[in-house]
């Protein structure tokens, strides 16, 4: 099968930093090698950052944050940056859509439509800037005097960023991190390091304040470095729920802030009333979505035991027709996944899976017809106990797991037995029975009919799936400080 060959890569200097303010070569010749998921072949290959440039980004941002302007702008200066970056973003939508599926398998036309998102996350944080209760009164409990309280900075923030959706991601982090005038320090991830360096062109191109944001890409033991350096006041984390916890152990040592964005296994709580094909079309067609290496994809179906068969056949029926292949390729509907690891991971859990008694319905191995790409087919597995392996650990692929429930009750049982609550949906005709059950969903996003995660107005995680919210207002607070001022009289006046 032809598979489109790469072009140019359009970034301008993947063999060096943006560190304050300008771009620096690496203190060593380390590079990472950043290989097409299409082709198998190196697509690009960026500087690999060691220790000391971790502690030079780390630096730049601290003196920016400390002495320099950034935080002492008004919020309404900080925002006119903010659209300028929104508009610059915009400008760079097809070299995002000429990179991300290289990296990740995305389809390239969901690249274009996904960006989008990230423009608009630029621009609301801007307007944020004129709504937001940065200050505001407070009545003092002793009596007399005047309190307010004042919502400054955290300070300098070390914002690390997975491969899946890294554009979208660094949006949600550095956007309402520059609004509240902290300083950054993104360290990118070393399988998608392009949209890093997109933003770090972007900050020089916008005239961003030296040392406002940082870039660096670093593998895992590099990156702990950012984690531990006492001069990074906040760490925000996307990823999995393993790392996250590390991340976790190191700042409550050093009583460091930090925000989680972790691993999901997502319940689709499916009632006796629903319309189990058009159920089975929109959970498929969103398994689709990136490969389904999304964390908070639907990927436990619960469904009356009763209509278990008819779902299993659904979702076996609609993956059957899913056109599997070149992301660049407008009829293709699902691209490869992003690494060999990833393709080894699913096709393991499809053994385990088959091992552990499920009825393999559709899928479990890889397309014909490819001699190269990371591609599988779309999976089901129908009879799942959600006891079993499958039904319990992340998979990050496109793999469904059909779990029959006894009755509506067993259903949300199940739907909460898990050690992960990052995302859900009920299924039902009745909006009101989709509010009942989904109060009793222990999941930080409940959709109806469908997954309906917003990081518009805001993302995460009950249990182990992550502690904070990104997206939102919700998403701002954690990059803000509550000052309480008590003074004796009003400022310009009397109390």
């Amino acid at each position: 099968m032809d598979i489109t060959t790469a072009g140019a890569v359009p970034l301008d200097r993947p063999d060096e930093f943006y560190i304050g303010g300008r771009w620096v070569a690496p203190t060593s010749s380390d590079t990472i090698d950043v290989v097409d998921s299409v082709t198998e072949q190196v697509y690009f290959s960026v500087a690999e950052a060691r220790n000391a440039d971790i502690a030079a980004a780390v630096g730049a941002a601290r003196a920016a944050f400390d002495d320099g302007p950034w935080p002492r702008m008004t919020h309404g200066q900080r925002a006119e940056y903010l659209r300028a970056i929104a508009s610059a973003v915009e400008d760079r939508v097809e070299d995002v859509a000429q990179i991300w599926p290289r990296e990740s398998g995305i389809l390239a036309g969901a690249a274009r439509a996904a960006m989008g998102e990230v423009t608009g996350a630029y621009s609301y944080y801007a307007e944020l800037a004129a709504s937001f209760p940065f200050e505001e009164p407070a009545t003092p409990s002793g009596g007399g005097g005047y309190g307010t309280i004042v919502r400054e900075p955290v300070g300098v923030v070390g914002a690390i960023i997975p491969w899946n959706v890294p554009m979208t991601l660094i949006a949600y982090k550095l956007a309402p991190a520059l609004l509240a005038g902290c300083t950054v320090v993104l360290k990118a991830s070393p399988e998608a390091p392009g949209a890093a360096l997109i933003m770090a062109e972007i900050a020089e191109q916008v005239g961003l304040p030296a040392g406002v944001l940082n870039v660096v890409t670093a593998d895992r033991e590099v990156s702990e470095t950012l984690v531990r350096d006492p001069r990074v006041d906040k760490i925000t984390f996307t990823g999995s729920t393993a790392a996250g916890k590390a991340i976790a152990g190191i700042m409550t040592e050093r009583v460091g802030r930090f925000t989680l964005e972790l691993g999901g296994k997502s319940a689709a709580v499916v009632l006796d009333d629903a319309d189990i094909a058009e159920a089975a079309r929109v959970l498929a067609g969103a398994e689709c979505f990136l490969t389904g290496q999304i964390c908070g994809s639907l990927t436990r179906i619960i469904v009356p035991r009763h209509r278990h068969d008819e779902m299993v056949e659904g979702l076996a029926d609609a993956f059957s027709q899913v056109r599997v292949g070149d992301p660049f390729d407008p009829a293709v509907q699902m691209g490869p996944l992003a690494t060999e690891r990833q393709r080894e991971r699913v096709e393991g859990y499809v053994e385990i899976g088959l091992s552990e008694g499920a009825t393999l319905a559709a899928g479990g191995g890889r397309p014909a017809g490819f001699d190269r790409g990371w591609f599988v087919e779309p999976t089901v597995f129908g009879n799942v106990d959600n006891s079993w392996r499958i039904a319990q650990e992340e998979i990050f692929g496109p793999v469904l797991t059909v779990i029959p429930a006894k009755d509506e009750q067993d259903a949300i049982r199940i739907a909460n037995d898990s050690i992960y609550g990052l995302n859900a949906s009920v299924f039902t005709r009745d909006v009101d029975k989709a509010l009942a059950v989904g109060r009793q969903l222990r999941a930080g996003t409940v959709g109806h009919n469908d997954n309906r995660a917003d990081f518009g107005i805001g993302f995460g995680g009950f249990k182990q799936s992550g502690i904070g919210r990104e997206g939102g207002v919700a998403g701002l607070l954690p990059y803000l400080e509550n000052k309480t001022m008590v003074l004796e009289d009003k400022p310009g006046g009397s109390a």
